[in-house]
């Protein structure tokens, strides 16, 4: 290495100091998704980035997706995907799937690249303890078909097995991270009637950063946050500029529910949310740790 290499990187690290005080014994939630998580270069470096964090003193809580890899292993076996406003229907057969692909493949994968890298991750599915309590999802739909003057007939929308979070017993969580371990979970809850529920993963890391009072909430995504309309990333964001940016057709598609459960999150306590660029190698360091950052930042 030589001398301005070397420099650079002392420059790097004497930057994020100030954000590793600040950071210290605090926890951050972070939803791995995206092609962060199929593309072995960026996978690698998360799990380096969660390890490194862990090292110096915060508390990263990992809740993962994998829609991609339950899509591909339902192809394989015949059956097709189906989706009604971008959720996945799952019948009994399909979230077997589910728990087979996120609880197994995907979780132990994840479990097992923050191992290899020093870190000792545990893995864990919402069911575990009964740490993520569900109901099913209630969708309706407005029926034109029975719409009158007189009536006003929703229709109602059986998705399956998807899930909302009702409750979540944090006491594994804090458990784990008392004991230098890494949670890794996936969004899968248990009904009261004992019913497994496929749950979108940026619902439950939102829910799970607000019951253990996170002091941030970072979700991986494949943009680089949210863009105004000449494509450049706005960040800084509360309620009220967001909800203009929502009005004008800045904020729409796919991101909606994204910044709903990010402002959900800053709403309910934790101090900032994130949507960021898992695009970018270290993206998870380069939101925390630099004045740049390589997203969009959302505070109440």
């Amino acid at each position: 290495m030589d001398k301005k290499s070397a420099t650079n990187i002392a420059s790097v690290l004497s930057e994020a100091l100030p954000y590793l005080q600040r950071l210290n014994n605090k926890t951050i939630v972070i939803k791995f998704g995206g092609n962060a998580m199929v593309d072995e270069k960026l996978k690698n470096s998360f799990a380096r980035d969660i390890v490194l964090l862990k090292q110096v003193g915060v508390n990263p809580v990992v809740v993962h997706g994998g829609g991609p890899q339950i899509g591909t292993l339902l192809e394989k076996i015949g059956k097709e995907s189906k989706f009604i406003d971008g959720m996945r229907v799952t019948d009994s057969e399909t979230m077997d799937i589910v728990e087979m692909v996120l609880g197994g493949l995907v979780n132990k994968s994840i479990v097992s690249l923050i191992n290899h890298n020093g870190g000792q991750a545990v893995g864990l599915t919402g069911k575990d303890g009964s740490m993520i309590r569900a109901k099913k999802m209630e969708l309706t739909r407005q029926s034109s078909e029975y719409k009158t003057a007189e009536l006003d007939a929703p229709e109602i929308i059986d998705l399956g097995h998807v899930g909302e979070v009702t409750t979540i017993d944090p006491s594994i969580v804090h458990a784990l991270d008392e004991g230098n371990f890494i949670p890794v979970i996936a969004p899968i809850g248990v009904g009261e009637d004992a019913a497994s529920y496929n749950i979108n993963a940026d619902l439950v890391a939102g829910k799970m950063a607000s019951v253990l009072g996170a002091e941030k909430l970072l979700l991986l995504t494949n943009t680089a946050g949210i863009l105004d309309k000449q494509g450049n990333i706005l960040t800084g964001l509360d309620g009220e500029k967001i909800n203009e940016l929502v009005a004008d057709g800045t904020i729409a598609g796919g991101m909606l529910p994204k910044v709903a459960c990010a402002l959900d999150a800053v709403h309910s306590g934790v101090k900032t949310a994130h949507i960021i660029d898992g695009r970018v190698e270290h993206a998870v360091l380069l939101e925390l740790l630099t004045d740049e950052g390589v997203g969009t930042l959302i505070k109440s």
